[in-house]
């Protein structure tokens, strides 16, 4: 750690010696754990739940109370007046047996396609081990959020994404009744209430802080849910769909560092013992969430990990940035400070953000790309938003968030790793924290489908030919294109190009392998990722369009080919279909290298990706105009290379114009590669 860093990390050192108490401000703390123990009314179970299971609705949603001035649910009353409900509730549970639950309640669950969850509550509530409860609530709550997603989804159209909202909305009132909804809000759906899910979701509430007899009403509430839609659908005559679940692809790509064994699982328990950035109060969700590593429970690993890695980077969020209140959760006209606003490149005043510097890019690169990036896994909130199935959850994912960890315990460790044995065991992780790259930020994704075009262009050459003989015989009456005016457009284009490249490209003939290097080496340079301004992003945005769109025809081009090349074998084509093959031939011999020249020149643009914040307005707008002109002929010659149109006259037609207008733009000296020099 730089001597920088030491100093901003000072005030760690006094919340060590000071331990922090809680991080629930003093009124969300005495919302959730005194306001609903101050009654000690007792309530007849046989009012709130017949013998059969029955929820009477009426008997819980008359202890909503409202205001006077405009009718929104007190929540200060409300809370008080339901918590003696809870602790009969509560009660009442833990008399059963497991088997006395399931046969009584375990029905009612279904609706929720995840009736699994609900039976770990219940088996907690029995436990009475408080971390257990809380992990169990952080999946209750996901779960029954995708739950009531689906259900909205019975006569509404766009889900709300946000809890909050979904609660609120009119069609959930329609079908569950608004007294029933306003009862949820009291406890998961507004931070004037409990909010109880985002507290344990983003790492506010310490094991012992949530009252257990809100995760046992939680429970039964979500049975009582299930029988009000069991008569809904029965009245509508409708059927309850569940979306399907979101599956993380490309694990290999996930899975970034060395997988973990339980020496080093063991050792993350010291280093959380030892860490700056572990609140004394917040440890046993970090021991039980490397015991479940252990355990193979890697979405219960996660789920208590990354409420817990939000709360250490808050905590150096704060110090370095000398606002320690935001440690605890603001009142309910302000916002929490969460992952979003943590890993900002400035703070709400305009100030910089010191955290990043503090962590370095490629630590920053990692929390982006796993919890941020619209292309990358959002593990966060795939699982907070309960659309991830749990027990299939990905041992890579799981390995790669809890050894990332590792790394900040180590790095903000008191004794620093002073042990040799600890820290040569370390190492690997630490390498690969300290050297890991974006792989889901756009400019990240744009050098990967660069380079899976030049992949794809390079098997252009090893397409199957037709002897020549037979070319010949069929071909006589054939004009030939191949001396058309557009290859000296490109020899044109890529003599402009040439004084930026590290090595001289000849056109005759394009070498693919060349090529494929050269765009190696240019995609190997170093461009800044981090807080890209907006404008980099919308061109960013526009060279990922004209790949895809690169790609598209590289593909269907070979598909094309290979079918075209087996049915002339076999001689199944008409004459027409022959000639139009052989135009197709040709084409390629032509195409290949303007679609090299395009790569390389996208390339180039992207290394000088940020020369675009040197534009004004108007050179901007021209700039992006000139791109959607390559990404249109792109476009355009997916429609023509396709196997349905095979128009190829049009196609090279289509060619020479762009080429004419690249080289026009290219001598204005109008591109970023240009404008950098």
């Amino acid at each position: 750690m730089s001597g920088g860093s030491g100093a901003r990390l000072e005030g760690l050192e006094m919340l060590l010696t000071n331990p922090v108490a809680t991080c629930l401000s003093p009124t969300v703390h005495y919302m959730v754990c005194e306001l609903g123990f101050e009654r000690k009314t007792n309530h007849a179970i046989n009012t709130i739940v017949s013998e059969g299971g029955e929820i009477y609705w009426k008997t819980i949603t008359k202890h909503v109370q409202y205001k006077e001035s405009d009718h929104d649910v007190d929540y200060i009353k409300s809370v008080r007046s339901l918590g003696p409900l809870c602790e009969s509730v509560h009660l009442h549970l833990q008399s059963f047996a497991m088997d006395q639950f399931q046969d009584l309640f375990m029905v009612w669950f279904s609706w929720t396609n995840c009736s699994e969850v609900f039976v770990d509550m219940f088996d907690a509530l029995k436990s009475s081990c408080t971390t257990a409860i809380s992990l169990c609530l952080m999946k209750l709550t996901s779960c029954l959020e995708r739950a009531l997603g689906d259900v909205f989804l019975l006569i509404g159209k766009d889900c709300p994404f946000l809890l909050r909202d979904l609660l609120t909305s009119q069609e959930l009132g329609t079908i569950f009744g608004q007294s029933v909804m306003d009862v949820l809000k009291v406890f998961i759906g507004s931070p004037d209430g409990l909010n109880l899910r985002n507290i344990l979701w983003h790492g506010f509430a310490s094991p012992q802080e949530i009252p257990v007899k809100y995760s046992s009403m939680l429970l039964f509430l979500t049975v009582g849910l299930g029988q009000l839609l069991k008569n809904y659908l029965l009245q509508t005559q409708s059927t309850l769909v569940h979306r399907s679940c979101v599956s993380f692809t490309n694990l290999q790509e996930l899975h970034v560092f060395p997988d973990l064994n339980h020496e080093l699982v063991s050792l993350a328990e010291n280093l959380a013992i030892n860490s700056s950035i572990v609140l004394r109060i917040m440890l046993p969700f970090w021991i039980t969430a490397l015991t479940s590593f252990k355990q193979n429970r890697y979405a219960d690993c996660i789920i208590l990990l990354l409420p817990q890695l939000e709360s250490g980077l808050r905590l150096l969020f704060t110090t370095v940035n000398k606002c320690p209140s935001r440690l605890m959760t603001a009142e309910s006209f302000s916002l929490y400070t969460t992952l979003d606003e943590i890993l900002a490149k400035e703070l709400s005043n305009e100030e910089v953000n010191q955290l990043p510097l503090l962590l370095g890019e490629s630590r920053m690169a990692f929390l982006l790309d796993f919890l941020n990036h619209q292309e990358g896994p959002r593990v966060r909130d795939h699982l907070s938003h309960g659309e991830i199935r749990l027990n299939d959850f990905p041992r890579e994912i799981a390995n790669s968030i809890l050894a990332f960890s590792i790394t900040l315990l180590c790095r903000f460790s008191k004794d620093n790793i002073a042990a040799v044995e600890e820290r040569t065991v370390l190492e690997p992780l630490m390498s690969c924290a300290n050297s890991y790259c974006f792989q889901f930020h756009p400019i990240a994704k744009l050098r990967k489908q660069i380079m899976k075009c030049m992949k794809t262009i390079a098997l252009w050459s090893d397409l199957p030919k037709v002897p020549e003989e037979q070319v010949q015989e069929v071909a006589r009456s054939e004009k030939d294109t191949s001396a058309i005016p557009w290859i000296c457009v490109t020899a044109d284009i890529f003599a402009l190009l040439q004084p930026y490249l590290s090595q001289n490209v000849t056109l005759n003939p394009v070498n693919s392998l060349f090529t494929e290097n050269l765009l190696i080496e240019l995609c190997s340079k170093h461009v800044c990722i981090l807080f890209c301004p907006r404008s980099v992003l919308g061109i960013v945005a526009v060279l990922r369009q004209i790949t895809t769109q690169c790609h598209q025809v590289l593909s269907q081009v070979i598909s094309s080919s290979e079918i075209r090349y087996a049915q002339w074998m076999n001689k199944s084509l008409r004459s027409r279909q022959r000639n139009n093959y052989l135009r197709m031939r040709r084409s390629i011999k032509l195409l290949s290298p303007v679609l090299q020249l395009i790569l390389i020149l996208i390339t180039l643009e992207l290394v000088h990706i940020h020369t675009a914040c040197e534009k004004n307005h108007s050179e901007y707008q021209q700039y992006l105009k000139f791109l959607k002109m390559i990404l249109r002929y792109m476009e355009n010659l997916v429609t023509y290379t396709s196997a349905e149109k095979n128009k190829w006259e049009e196609t090279v037609e289509l060619t020479h114009k762009t080429l004419i207008n690249t080289r026009t733009f290219l001598e204005k000296q109008l591109t970023l590669v240009q404008l950098a020099q």
